[in-house]
C-alpha cells in the first residue's frame, strides 16, 4: 500500500487529506487511530468491521471511526483512494 499526504499538519489544519493505492489482493488490518472517511476512486475495496463488511467501487464512501478495529481489501484490480482523517493520522504514529 502506498499513500500520499497532499494536505496535513504542516500546512496548518486540523485534517489531513490524501491518496492511496493498493495492490490487487492487498489487505491491511488496524484499529483506527483516526475518524477517516476514504473515496473510491478507482477499483473496489471491501472493509470489515465487527459489524460486517462494506464493499465500495469509484465513487463509493467508506467511513471509518476512530477506535474501530477495520481490515481493508482490495480486490483483484487493486484499488486507488482518497482519504480525509481527524485528525492527523501521521502525528498519531509519532
Amino acid at each position: 500500500m502506498f499513500v500520499g499526504n497532499l494536505v496535513d499538519e504542516r500546512h496548518g489544519g486540523p485534517i489531513t487529506i490524501g491518496y492511496g493505492r493498493y495492490a490487487p489482493g492487498q489487505s491491511l488490518a488496524e484499529t483506527m487511530a483516526v475518524d477517516d472517511v476514504m473515496i473510491v476512486l478507482e477499483g473496489r475495496l471491501s472493509v470489515s468491521t465487527e459489524a460486517g463488511t462494506v464493499t465500495a467501487g469509484p465513487g463509493e464512501i467508506v467511513y471509518m471511526p476512530k477506535g474501530e478495529a477495520v481490515t481493508i481489501r482490495s480486490h483483484e484490480e487493486g484499488a486507488m483512494t482518497a482519504y480525509v482523517t481527524y485528525p492527523h493520522w501521521r502525528a498519531t504514529r509519532a
